[in-house]
């Protein structure tokens, strides 16, 4: 079985970024959990990037739909580059990552201060057939619409992700495609934001989203690579609600 902890390892040790004009980021992360009491949490660890230095991102929605982003670098070489109009305000802060196991890690923001953040992944049998039906396609099936909608379709029927946007807008304007190469599910996971203790993970009753990107009702851990259409200010909103 594949050990999400050398995946990961493997792409902070060897980044590489795909071929491509858009502006592309590869590495893992959380796509989204979601929690009982209505708060978000997301991480991104891209170690390769085309718009600069590989950053850690840490995304959080609180119960009443405000979205903060952290990030260990400017917002504007960094997710907010893509999602500012969605947010209330995105933070650069430190952020730590730590893998306590082959399938276990520890995300820190400011040191736990602002975020502590544990999680345990595991894979189950859809997962792994779903993993496999990955590794078997063609390089462009990946940036096919059809297919992509297709892949997130099964992850909503096969793993109750609910809806699965693995392309379209962001809230910038920007077009964008995620492609999820390896997967493992969330098994179970705690978080602290400000000292509060976030409940347990469980679906949200309406499911959140940030343009067409939707946050997964269930966690998933991948191994992939995101494509972004160019900035453009002309046509693109660059706002990314920066404070100190």
């Amino acid at each position: 079985m594949l050990d999400p902890r050398s995946e990961a390892r493997g792409a902070d040790a060897r980044p590489s970024l795909p071929a491509g004009t858009e502006e592309r980021f590869a590495g893992y992360g959380v796509m989204g959990l979601t929690f009982r009491s209505g708060h978000v949490l997301g991480l991104r660890r891209f170690s390769a990037s085309s718009i600069g230095q590989g950053y850690t991102s840490v995304w959080h929605r609180s119960p009443d739909g405000d979205w903060t982003f952290y990030q260990d670098v400017p917002p504007e070489r960094a997710c907010p580059r893509y999602f500012g109009p969605g947010l209330r305000r995105s933070l650069q802060r430190p952020i730590e990552i730590r893998w306590t196991g082959s399938h276990a890690f520890r995300v820190r923001v400011d040191g736990g201060r602002v975020l502590e953040w544990e999680v345990l992944l595991a894979a189950p049998a859809a997962v792994r057939a779903m993993n496999a039906m990955a590794g078997a396609m063609p390089e462009g099936w990946w940036h096919s619409e059809p297919v992509l909608r297709a892949m997130g379709w099964a992850a909503r029927g096969l793993l109750g992700t609910g809806r699965l946007g693995l392309t379209g807008r962001t809230p910038s304007g920007q077009r964008f495609v995620a492609n999820p190469r390896i997967a493992w599910t969330v098994s179970s996971s705690r978080a602290t934001v400000a000292g509060l203790d976030v409940g347990d993970p469980a679906p949200l009753a309406e499911q959140a989203h940030l343009g067409d990107f939707w946050i997964p009702q269930r966690g998933l851990f991948v191994i992939g690579r995101t494509f972004f259409e160019p900035q453009d200010p002309a046509r693109h909103r660059c706002e990314t609600h920066a404070e100190a």
